[in-house]
């Protein structure tokens, strides 16, 4: 993800060092079908989101991060869980190390998605069992087994 005005502020005081930073991401499923997103940054399948801005709503967050990757719409159904810890450390080719505590929202897409090509190189849907196949994050193992089947 690219790095926002509040976060770069923070590195131009701290340089690399640790920041521990909000982040959200969507649970995008139809029955036990999840839709990832490959991302440019790894080239890894993960699930779609990204940061909290200063005085912005997670919902709010979640809601802009999925339209600004996807074009697409989500309605919330709900929040399946929050993740932090070691899982949710990364260390970026610039070498500047983050810690997220994410939280995850279950959704149902409205409408069409497609890669933006920026951040995302691709998206497709999995059925719950593929995914553990793919070169994924590895933390979405945990949120996707928390997402209760239907």
């Amino acid at each position: 993800m690219p790095m926002s005005d509040y976060v770069r502020s923070i590195r131009a005081r701290i340089g690399s060092d640790l920041l521990l930073l909000p982040g959200v991401t969507a649970v995008i499923r139809d029955g036990d079908r999840f839709l990832l997103a490959r991302d440019r940054h790894g080239g890894s399948w993960s699930l779609i989101g990204g940061g909290v801005e200063p005085g912005e709503e997670p919902s709010e967050a979640l809601l802009r991060e999925v339209h600004e990757e996807t074009g697409a719409s989500v309605r919330i159904r709900g929040i399946v869980g929050v993740y932090g810890g070691e899982p949710m450390m990364v260390t970026y080719p610039n070498g500047d190390r983050v810690g997220y505590v994410m939280t995850a929202y279950d959704c149902e897409l409205l409408g069409d998605a497609v890669a933006d090509g920026e951040e995302l190189l691709e998206i497709r849907w999995f059925e719950r069992e593929a995914i553990t196949a793919l070169e994924r994050r590895v933390w979405i193992d945990r949120v996707i087994a928390d997402v209760s089947p239907r």
